[in-house]
């Protein structure tokens, strides 16, 4: 088989050499792993991998003669680890268990080179991945976010064609809600030393992790700005979609502000149950009080439908607010965003429907018959 180790003794290193057939031409090969041969040992085992690629019918010379390796598995990792200060602590996370457990298994068994993932590839990638719609799409998400750099990085030339968003197989689900009577039942079950926090998610239609996150500078007795959140278990100095918003003070919430006791420390809301005094509600305490309120009422709903998607739901169905109406509300980017609030249960658009009044058609005799 082809290959030869020789010692270069004016470099005082080795390298393996390399008759490929295709380009009737010799290559030096000096590097592995981006590191010199200083010892014949990982000579040995640069030419034996090589070696190992042939039988296993996955050559290409170009893996070996780059002075960068290009092969995608490492590549995964080495931009992992350069993106990863840019990266909130969740998408970091999400991420990596993409490639670990999604991108890295695949391209073990079809490996292939940066340059060479095109759609026949994508596609397959997709039809491999034993996750439903929106997951396949996290994991094919964060493979383009990779080569999106490696094109950046001017590694490939282009960035190819990802499958279709109808290829995903993502279903939209059923916005779950509770009307606002039902709403306001759990809200009263809750213990009064925590029901600012809730009646806060209920009136500004916010994200529970603002809410945990928010501070008192963050409120100057009129407006909000939301600027932090909680992402990966990790309080963050952003939101989830990086933005900043400037949230008007409902005028309902403002007299329990108002009761809320004076504490130390930077958070707005505080667990009063909580280890530290003036310390944050985290998610799994914020989660266990809805729970247990709700089980108190007899509902079946998590935190966040109860408390955001119903509360836009029922400007929808409750109060007759258009879309573009909820989309003020809400602060969305996208009027896309908020139409799934209106895909309300049969009960809910038959109400709407039936705020119509139909002026019913009058008939009269005549000797033809009717007329109106």
């Amino acid at each position: 088989m082809a290959g030869s180790i020789v010692f270069e003794k004016d470099r005082g290193r080795y390298k393996v050499n390399w008759y490929h057939g295709p380009h009737k031409k010799t290559y030096a090969i000096r590097k592995y792993k981006g590191e010199y041969l200083y010892h014949p040992r990982i000579a040995q085992k640069l030419l034996a991998r090589m070696q190992s690629d042939v039988e296993d019918g996955t050559f290409r010379i170009e893996k070996y003669t780059e002075e960068v390796p290009t092969d995608i598995i490492p590549y995964l990792w080495d931009w992992l680890d350069a993106v990863a200060p840019t990266l909130s602590p969740a998408t970091y996370k999400d991420y990596k268990n993409s490639i670990k457990n999604y991108l890295v298994p695949f391209f073990k068994r079809y490996p292939v080179q940066l340059h060479e993932i095109q759609l026949d590839v994508l596609t397959r990638l997709l039809g491999s991945i034993n996750r439903k719609g929106k997951g396949k799409m996290n994991v094919m998400y964060c493979l383009h976010a990779c080569l999106d750099y490696a094109w950046r990085s001017r590694k490939i030339e282009a960035v190819p064609p990802f499958p279709k968003k109808r290829d995903y197989g993502i279903v939209e689900p059923i916005i779950r809600w509770l009307p606002e009577v039902r709403q306001m039942a759990v809200i009263d079950a809750i213990p009064k030393e925590h029901q600012p926090i809730f009646f806060w998610l209920k009136y500004h239609l916010r994200r529970p992790s603002e809410a945990m996150a928010l501070h008192k500078e963050d409120f100057d007795g009129e407006v909000f700005t939301i600027r932090r959140g909680v992402s990966g278990g990790q309080f963050v100095d952003r939101t989830k979609t990086g933005a900043t918003h400037i949230i008007p003070c409902h005028a309902d919430f403002k007299p329990i502000a108002k009761a809320m006791p004076k504490t130390f420390g930077p958070y707005f809301f505080t667990n009063s149950a909580g280890r530290l005094w003036g310390s944050p509600y985290l998610w799994h305490s914020l989660d266990r009080i809805w729970k247990q309120a709700c089980a108190k009422v007899g509902e079946d709903i998590t935190l966040y439908p109860g408390t955001k998607h119903s509360g836009a739901t029922q400007l929808v169905v409750e109060y007759g607010y258009n879309l573009h109406d909820v989309q003020i509300a809400t602060d969305h980017a996208r009027l896309e965003s908020v139409k799934r609030y209106a895909k309300v249960e049969v009960s809910a658009r038959k109400a709407i429907l039936e705020r119509r009044k139909v002026v019913p058609l009058v008939q009269t005799k005549s000797k033809g018959g009717i007329s109106d």
